[in-house]
This record gives structure tokens, C-alpha cells and sequence, in this order.
């Protein structure tokens, strides 16, 4: 059976709950990541975030007495997270926000929805649910209407757009992985915490083979930014997304990243000033029409 047929039908209280924090948590990543481009390397950034967030973790597994030991097959599966959500798909965005506004990174990583339902639809052999694939596809059409002006005119979109693909494909495949490991009994805790721990060992290998200084910048901006992606973005919010995985299925877990360019775009709007027009209008429509369609729906 796949995590389509074993996670739950109806979302409860809590989920809605897990739901609205995994929102506000991304919505605000977004423009916090483009304040950690600069100075210093987008690896070694991610690295430092990483390393305090699996620090982080440990720390309150300890202190909660949470299962930390595992069987070397177990590890293998928290390799496979480190790598494509806690490494790999992050990184790519990075190097995607020195070429394309946080809009467009948001934007193409709203396709995850579409993406999750293909691939787990490919894994089981069977088409997915119309009202799932249609929810997707409205949602997504919302989104690209919302940044089709900044698709249109931006020099580097196909350079960022390539690369937000490949940060998206990666954290697809995670969400997979990580449905497989609860479902192997493995808790949430413990995987996060050994997920980012190797996270952060790739970031570190890697910043070492590309010759990037392991540097930090001192400044209010890029700590604050830095402290916000650790224990909202990463710690807070992975937690409460991996655990509506097992939930409710990465399908429905996953398309809440459909609804994080619109919270984007009203963030942008108060500290960017972002002009809103009637394509925008439009775009945010039929990302809320698609959002409620896919929650509605039933498997």
C-alpha cells in the first residue's frame, strides 16, 4: 500500500493547526533566504543553518528522551534526507536567489503539489485522483499568473527557473522518502534530527570541494535571518511538514507549498512594496480555489 491509502481521510484540528504553522514558517523563508546571499557562500550559509538546527534537534531529543540510536539500514534512509530535504534542494535555491527574485523561487517550488501526486501516481502504477490533479493544476496556474510579468521580463529566469526545478525534484523525492520512513515505524524526531545532521555533513563536504570559506557575517541583518531559518524555517516548520506527511500524505501535505508564494507576495507587499494588479488578483484566486479543492477532497 502507498502513503495515499494509509494516511488519514479527514484532516483533524491538529492538522489544520501543523498546517497553518508549516504556512506562516515557508512564507516568511523566503525573504529571509534572499537576506543570507552575499558575503558569505550560499553552501556554507546553509551549512551554519543546519549545523545549529541539528544541534538544536539533539538537544531537545535529549531532553524529551527521544529514540536518537538506529540501525545503520535507518541511517541510510536519514542519509537520503539530508540530502534532498535538508541539503541539495535548498542549496539549488539558493543559487537560484542570486539570479531570480524570491517570487519566482517560490513560484516554481509550489509545483511540489503537482509533482508529489505524479511521482507517487508513477510509484503505485495508477492515475491519480481528477480532483487531486485538478486541484494541483489550478493552483499551480494561480501561481505562475501571479509571477508571469517577472517570468516575462527577467534576464536570468531560465538560469533560476532550472535550478528551482532541480531544488524541487529534490525535495519531492524527500517528501517520498520521508512517508517511507514513518511508515517503517522510524519517529519524526528522530529522522529530522539525523536528516539534518547529514544535511549539514553534505553542505560541509561540498563547501569544502568548491574551496568556500567556512565564514560568518556579522551583521544584524544576516544573523537574525540566519537564527529565523534555524528555529522557524528548519527546526519548527520541517517538523510540523514531515509529520503531516505521515498524517495525511505527502500529496495533501505537500500542496501547501501552492499556498506560500500568495503569503510571499503579501510579505513582499509590506516590506517590497510590491504593486498588486489584476493578474495577481487573479493568480491568488485560484490558488485559494485549488487549495480548497485539494483539502476537500477525499481518497
Amino acid at each position: 500500500m502507498t502513503q495515499l491509502d494509509t494516511a488519514q481521510t479527514v484532516m483533524s484540528p491538529r492538522d489544520y493547526f501543523l498546517y497553518a504553522v508549516m504556512v506562516f514558517g515557508w512564507s516568511t523563508s523566503w525573504i529571509m533566504l534572499k537576506q543570507q546571499l552575499g558575503v558569505v557562500a550560499p553552501e556554507v550559509s546553509l551549512f551554519w543553518r543546519y549545523l545549529a538546527a541539528a544541534l538544536l534537534m539533539f538537544g531537545l531529543s535529549a531532553v524529551m528522551r527521544q529514540q536518537l540510536r538506529y540501525v545503520a539500514r535507518d541511517h541510510l534512509r536519514f542519509l537520503a534526507l539530508g540530502l534532498c530535504l535538508f541539503s541539495a534542494n535548498f542549496l539549488l535555491f539558493y543559487y537560484a536567489g542570486s539570479y531570480g527574485a524570491s517570487g519566482l523561487l517560490a513560484v516554481v517550488f509550489s509545483t511540489a503539489s503537482l509533482i508529489i501526486v505524479l511521482m507517487v501516481a508513477l510509484a503505485s502504477r495508477r492515475m491519480p485522483k481528477w480532483k487531486h490533479l485538478l486541484a494541483a493544476v489550478i493552483g499551480i496556474s494561480g501561481v505562475l499568473l501571479l509571477y508571469l510579468p517577472e517570468l516575462q521580463t527577467s534576464q536570468t529566469a531560465l538560469l533560476s527557473l532550472g535550478l528551482c526545478l532541480g531544488g524541487t525534484l529534490f525535495f519531492c523525492t524527500g517528501n517520498l522518502v520521508s512517508a517511507a520512513t514513518q511508515r517503517a515505524g522510524l519517529p519524526v524526531m528522530g529522522a529530522s534530527t539525523w536528516g539534518m545532521a547529514y544535511g549539514a555533513g553534505l553542505l560541509g563536504l561540498f563547501a569544502l570541494a568548491n574551496g568556500s570559506p567556512f565564514i560568518i557575517e556579522f551583521t544584524p541583518v544576516y544573523l537574525l535571518s540566519l537564527a529565523w531559518l534555524v528555529v522557524i524555517s528548519s527546526v519548527i516548520t520541517f517538523a510540523c511538514y514531515l509529520t503531516l506527511v505521515g498524517r495525511i500524505g505527502p500529496g495533501r501535505a505537500g500542496y501547501a507549498t501552492v499556498m506560500f508564494p500568495a503569503f510571499a507576495l503579501l510579505i513582499s507587499t509590506a516590506f517590497e512594496s510590491y504593486q498588486w494588479t489584476a493578474f495577481a488578483l487573479a493568480g491568488l484566486g485560484l490558488v485559494v480555489t485549488g487549495n480548497i479543492i485539494m483539502l476537500r477532497s477525499r481518497r
